[in-house]
């Protein structure tokens, strides 16, 4: 199968996750909404507002770990076997659904390897910045940083991709699966910073459409409205830095447009997770799946590793 099949095969599995992000937004706004009301009864809005949030933000959390996050982790199951096998079932949604309820029989066995994934990546990110620090002082502190800011995209990316070898290795308990796939990625690090270019150019070609048609139709939506004079001054009452942030948001002129960059980064945020990562993960994916599988990692290159992560070693002692 073509990358561009897979994606289409497995986009449903995008489209419910915006939708069970949707409705855990609007629990969180809705809960708080409710206690903010209920406490203006009573004469005490904020704490009103404070209750409803955390009990909405608990909400939000649970819709997320059981519905959002297995329907990405089914996604990806599905990928895998579309990069590896080269054919998916027609029902694709029950049948990734299906896998990570086998591989992971718990919500706290996915969520443990998920996590130790990510923190095995997180460490190297965190190794580079002392690195700057190190042969810098403070500035090659801030290289390091801005190194280490781009490389959590990449990062986010590979423990994708590291999910999708614990999937690929079904015969393998996840966590030897998890150790593997850190260990695939140091051995064949140089393959996938090819895929640099596919990640950051894409991200920022979609940046510039959907933020940029969102960005400019609230703007001249905003445009019109003539309340942005009294909303400033609000806002200038309560902003007293200095500082060219903290201008443009006190400026009626640009206020509006404060707004509407930020409606256009939160609906490109949203819909190039939806629409175009996907896209971008299958490539990166079907890199990590070739370069490792004619190569599977020993015990030896994965207990090379356990220098560089806590996480690594910890894992490798429950495969």
């Amino acid at each position: 199968m073509t990358n561009k099949e897979i994606y289409k095969k497995t986009l449903g599995f995008s489209l419910r996750r915006v939708f069970w992000d949707i409705i855990s937004l609007v629990l969180l706004l809705g809960c708080g909404t409710l206690g903010y009301m209920i406490g203006d009864k009573q004469n005490n809005a904020p704490i009103g507002l404070l209750i409803g949030g955390v009990v909405g933000l608990v909400l939000m959390i649970l819709v997320s770990m059981f519905l959002s996050y297995k329907l990405k982790a089914a996604q990806i199951a599905m990928m895998t076997r579309g990069v590896s096998e080269g054919e998916l079932p027609d029902n694709v949604i029950a049948e990734g659904k299906k896998v990570v309820k086998e591989r992971f029989t718990t919500i706290l066995a996915f969520f443990a390897i998920t996590g130790a994934i990510k923190g095995i990546f997180n460490q190297l990110g965190r190794g580079v910045t002392k690195l700057g620090q190190s042969i810098g002082g403070d500035t090659g502190g801030a290289v390091g940083s801005a190194v280490s800011s781009a490389m959590q995209t990449i990062v986010n990316y590979l423990c994708d991709c590291c999910l999708g070898w614990v999937f690929y290795r079904k015969d393998v308990k996840p966590a030897r699966a998890a150790c593997e796939g850190a260990a695939v990625y140091f051995k064949h690090g140089k393959t996938f910073f090819k895929n640099m270019g596919r990640i950051f150019g894409m991200g920022f070609v979609s940046l510039l459409a959907i933020g940029g048609v969102f960005g400019g139709i609230f703007y001249a939506i905003f445009g019109q409205q003539a309340f942005w004079g009294t909303l400033s001054a609000k806002v200038a009452e309560h902003v007293t830095e200095t500082g060219w942030a903290a201008d443009l948001i006190r400026n009626p002129q640009t206020l509006p447009i404060v707004a509407a960059v930020i409606i256009g980064l939160i609906m490109w945020s949203i819909l190039h997770s939806v629409f175009v990562k996907p896209f971008v993960l299958t490539g990166v994916l079907r890199n990590f799946i070739e370069s490792g599988k004619n190569d599977i990692p020993s015990e030896e290159s994965i207990a090379a590793l356990e220098s560089k992560s806590r996480r690594l070693t910890k894992l490798r002692n429950q495969a």
